[in-house]
């Protein structure tokens, strides 16, 4: 039952601060919407979340515990209960859908293997891939490929999913399948912190909206409220530009 808390999050890359106290909470089930324009720090909030990337101060509680970025082992820990599914699917060339779910329960938390195969055929007829998963990426398109990659991270039991602009490389055309999985997941309650560019899906979906801009959180709310009557002048600006997205 995750509860996360997120407190003053500050974050630099290369010199530039790309989260500038950042504060979030995210409870059990929350499917929470990040939105706003390229460079406003929302990818970084999710590799910060998952220690990608060191956060220069501010806090990261989940369920009461303090999580301590420095520690190699509290890193680890972390990732048994975050798992995080990036634009690129970065799925292993050499290895089949099934092989790419189970390798790594198998290899880093040392799951009998029998046990694995039987979750990871069942991950991949949830994510529609029954027929495919002894096909190499190569054979498979892009979306196909994406939900073995959403398959692969959930075959690590997380508790909480973060999905970084999932469908951002794919073809239009693809994208319906990977959200349709998307949506398949918070139906289930899994709670997710989703950063997408697809408002009109965000808006379907998410059971809150925070939109981000130079490193900040500037707003936040339910969707409903948010995409028909934004309060802050750049949000409402963000949202007259992505109008036809809600027709």
């Amino acid at each position: 039952m995750p509860d996360l808390g997120i407190a003053d999050l500050t974050a630099a890359y290369g010199g530039k601060r790309v989260l500038d106290r950042v504060s979030l909470h995210v409870g059990t089930g929350d499917v929470v919407g990040i939105i706003g324009p390229s460079g406003s720090g929302k990818s970084t909030l999710l590799r910060v979340l998952v220690g990608l990337l060191a956060p220069e101060s501010g806090s990261v509680v989940l369920d009461g515990a303090p999580v301590d970025y420095r520690s190699k082992a509290q890193v680890r820990a972390l990732r048994d209960r975050l798992a995080i599914v990036f634009q690129q699917y970065n799925l292993f060339q050499n290895m089949t859908a099934l092989e790419n779910v189970m390798i790594a329960p198998v290899r880093i938390k040392r799951r009998p293997r029998g046990e694995v195969r039987a979750q990871a055929i069942d991950l991949l007829g949830r994510v529609g891939l029954s027929e495919r998963m002894h096909a190499y990426p190569d054979q498979l398109s892009g979306g196909q490929q994406q939900r073995v990659a959403i398959a692969r991270a959930l075959a690590l039991q997380p508790e909480i999913l973060l999905l970084d602009e999932v469908t951002s490389a794919l073809d239009p055309e693809l994208v319906g399948d990977v959200l349709a999985v998307i949506r398949g997941l918070a139906a289930d309650g899994m709670t997710m912190l989703i950063v997408s560019h697809e408002m009109s899906f965000i808006r379907d979906v998410a059971s809150r909206v925070v939109m981000m801009a130079d490193g900040r959180i500037i707003e936040e709310g339910k969707p409903a409220d948010f995409f028909r009557a934004p309060r802050t002048e750049r949000a409402q600006a963000f949202v007259g530009r992505i109008r036809w997205h809600r027709d």
